[in-house]
């Protein structure tokens, strides 16, 4: 083939495993066979309405298998897809579309009233594709799977090398304006290829679907590794604790991504203790560190929850613990992936010692080519090949890596440094914390001193007093909370990760937050 992108994928896979297991939604399940064939039908309807090579095609939608098919499609054209938050705001939405230049929208059936809001806004965009039947409006866009009946199935076998882009995948914009980084085929390539080393993925391999297709964990933390060993994506519409109980003990999962809030809903509901879940080998767990709380949760379930760092920009892979270290070095991020180079580094380039804390950079072939249309936000975090994280971390003398917190969360109370994470930690150990979220606010002595912003258990009485003393037994006192607030939640990405900035912007608004 001289296609040696993602698009060739479904095509390589039909001459080795046809009759495996591909997809499975909501009781159908699809072979690679299928799924491939599918594909081809899919690249035919795109290359119908005018897509070609270098052109952008966005979808936006909860998760749903035409997520796969648009991009492996997009790869046999060598177009380029564009994974959109499907949380985003009609608003949120048109930048990203428009930033990003795309001619062809795939949309979920709940983001009928979306299209219609940008139709018009979005003179770039010359198709609108309705996946499935809209819930509500939509009425104007195409029909995807009628698009694909009439579809040539023939291969459109494109030039693609590993150096061109694949997808653009903007960032969740918990700061400012989102930011589209670009990865190629080869970024993607590599990252799945680290992430089948470090997760031991098995040709027979079940994996869930459950976090967000448009995040990179929820893509390519476990979901196209496994594609690419020949094992089978269960796909989920959307979270909810209990479907995904129920899932996993039927359709016999064997891993899953998720971040640390998905994991505590999960536990959290009563059928953690009672599914069975023995066919769960492992969860790759990454998007904010995770509190020991949690992984021993999982642990005494008799679940392994390897944890892992990673970001957008490296596709993900980064770091990740290996199963037989989990409990040994719980807590720890593990050590980088085969294809990735990290280290932890002081502000002048030069690495920590053990326990020093630093700044994470990674280095290698799974890094993003750049921020699609900003060479300069490209330039400020890709120095000299590596990318420069905004992480805090430290390395033990085994070289396990411990991620501590972002730099720019970092409090400083009366020249201490006290990284928010390891607080938060702390409070998630407590019995009567459901979840828990520290930002440092101003105080006329200290300079900045922590806030905790907490959410109680089901029935525990809002104690401010008793939550501190309780805290006391496990923090230095510099690290201490001088403030708790309870609400009934926090404000979170679609992805699940806390919105600090929506907190400073609550609780300390400055001009740049308020």
């Amino acid at each position: 083939m001289r296609n040696a992108g993602l698009g060739s994928w479904p095509e390589r896979r039909l001459r080795i495993s046809p009759e495996r297991d591909a997809i499975w939604f909501e009781g159908t399940t699809t072979s690679h066979r299928t799924f491939a064939q599918r594909v081809r039908r899919t690249a035919g309807a795109l290359a119908g309405l005018g897509v070609v090579a270098g052109d952008r095609v966005a979808w936006v939608s909860g998760n749903h298998p035409s997520a796969l098919e648009t991009l492996y499609a997009c790869g046999q054209l060598g177009a380029i897809w564009v994974p959109v938050n499907a949380r985003l705001t009609a608003p949120e939405a048109e930048y990203v579309l428009d930033h990003s230049g795309a001619s062809v929208v795939v949309h979920g059936r709940d983001h009928g009233t979306v299209a219609d809001a940008l139709r018009d806004r979005l003179p770039g965009v010359r198709t609108w594709v309705a996946a499935e039947a809209p819930t509500a409006g939509g009425a104007d866009s195409l029909p995807y799977e009628d698009l694909l009946a009439a579809a040539d199935p023939e291969l459109r076998d494109e030039p693609v090398g590993l150096d061109d882009p694949c997808l653009v995948m903007y960032t969740s914009g918990t700061t400012g304006r989102p930011k589209g980084a670009v990865l190629t085929h080869g970024n993607m390539t590599w990252a799945c290829m680290s992430q089948v080393l470090g997760f031991d993925f098995a040709p027979q391999e079940r994996t869930l679907a459950m976090a967000p297709l448009f995040h990179i964990g929820g893509l390519n933390g476990t979901v196209n590794p496994t594609l690419l060993r020949g094992g089978c994506a269960v796909v989920v519409r959307r979270f909810d604790a209990a479907e995904i109980l129920e899932v996993v003990e039927q359709q016999r999962v064997n891993s899953f991504f998720a971040v640390p809030t998905m994991l505590d809903a999960l536990s959290r509901d009563p059928g953690f203790r009672t599914r069975d879940l023995s066919s769960l080998r492992t969860i790759g767990a990454a998007g904010a560190p995770l509190p020991l709380s949690t992984l021993r949760t999982w642990l005494d379930r008799g679940v392994t929850v390897q944890q892992a760092y990673g970001m957008t920009e490296s596709a993900p892979a980064g770091t990740a613990l290996d199963s037989a270290d989990a409990e040994r070095k719980i807590g720890s991020a593990g050590k980088p992936q085969f294809f990735t180079d990290v280290r932890v580094v002081r502000p002048d380039g030069t690495e920590v010692e053990p326990g020093e804390i630093g700044e994470v950079v990674l280095q290698g072939p799974n890094i993003m080519a750049g921020y699609w249309r900003e060479p300069e936000r490209t330039a400020e975090v890709v120095v000299d090949g590596w990318y420069h994280s905004g992480d805090a971390a430290t390395v033990d003398e085994e070289g396990y890596l411990y991620i501590r917190d972002r730099y720019k969360d970092m409090i400083i109370s009366g020249g201490e440094n006290v990284y928010p994470a390891e607080v938060e930690s702390a409070l998630r150990e407590l019995p009567m914390v459901q979840e828990a979220a520290v930002i440092g606010v101003p105080d006329p002595r200290w300079g900045e001193v922590g806030l905790a912003v907490v959410v109680l258990a089901p029935g525990v009485p809002e104690d401010a007093e008793a939550l501190l003393t309780a805290l006391r037994a496990r923090l230095a006192g510099f690290k201490m909370p001088r403030h708790v607030d309870f609400v009934q939640e926090l404000p979170k990405t679609a992805t699940g990760k806390i919105r600090k900035p929506d907190l400073r912007a609550r609780y300390a608004p400055t001009e740049e937050n308020a």
